[in-house]
């Protein structure tokens, strides 16, 4: 049986249970099936069902004129809740990403000017970040509930940081990653930084210093990276949001308090929740 002869509205049913991609893709197939896939009963499944609640909190709200308009003007990011957190939909999927700005967050002695300090920077999304001016005991942690994510959906949550030119001890000892959803936990310990380490030895110990370092950073070399956007994102850990009723808070963290040493030059931008690929 051809496609085009399903009635409109059946064949925009059908496309309503595929993926945005999905449904781009059909919609340059024919332009008998253009009119389904372009049309407002499909892009209302695809998007999320609080829709209207979460444009409700934009900062600064804006019209459509499709639903198909709606979802790509959603999947860019957009602030809400007076601007301390950021919301988008990824476009493949229609899943929901969320960012929680440092504001967000509870960081340990954040308050105080003598180990933190509040500035704004101008590669942030957000109006302010949280630049560590020296302490020993790092500590921060972040809370969000499954409520807000997209259901059945791996998500991992990163905390988005860079570094100051003048940072100094987040490469000496490993710090503690976790994120804690009801029962489940994820734990982890990387290193902030790599140690840069200069060596003017033959070309054997060149290798073998390698191995070593290669060694020794197997575990974070996939937890921690650099984004497009300049910023260093640290992999905190993965859960698995299903779809029941009782909805859990997801409790996140990084700290490094068992050395003594003193550490500064961090920039914390936020913690990203967002689905992984």
């Amino acid at each position: 049986m051809k496609l085009d002869l399903l009635p409109d509205d059946c064949f925009a049913h059908i496309l309503s249970f595929t993926s945005p991609k999905d449904a781009c893709r059909l919609s340059i197939v024919s332009s008998e099936l253009q009119s389904s896939a372009d049309s407002d009963s499909v892009w209302e499944k695809l998007l999320p069902p609080d829709y209207l609640d979460t444009i409700s909190r934009l900062t600064s709200p804006w019209s459509w004129k499709t639903k198909k308009e709606l979802f790509f003007r959603s999947c860019d990011p957009h602030f809400i809740d007076i601007g301390r957190k950021i919301i988008s939909l990824d476009k493949s999927t229609g899943k929901k990403v969320h960012v929680l700005s440092s504001r967000e967050l509870s960081i340990s002695w954040a308050t105080n000017p003598l180990y933190w300090s509040w500035k704004s920077y101008i590669h942030s999304r957000f109006s302010e970040v949280a630049e560590l001016r020296t302490i020993c005991w790092l500590q921060i942690n972040g809370k969000f509930n499954t409520e807000n994510l997209s259901p059945k959906t791996l998500y991992g949550a990163y905390l988005i940081v860079k570094f100051a030119s003048r940072a100094y001890g987040l490469d000496t000892l490993p710090s503690e990653v976790f994120v804690k959803v009801g029962n489940f936990i994820s734990q982890a310990k990387i290193f902030l930084r790599r140690r840069q380490r200069k060596i003017e030895n033959s070309e054997k110990n060149v290798r073998i210093l390698n191995r070593i370092e290669a060694s020794r950073f197997n575990d974070e070399s996939n937890r921690v990276c650099e984004r497009k956007d300049g910023w260093i994102e640290i992999e905190l850990g993965s859960f698995y949001n299903d779809a029941r009723e009782d909805k859990k808070d997801i409790e996140m963290g990084l700290k490094e308090v068992t050395g003594e040493h003193l550490k500064g030059g961090l920039i914390v931008e936020g913690i990203e929740i967002k689905p992984k690929k």
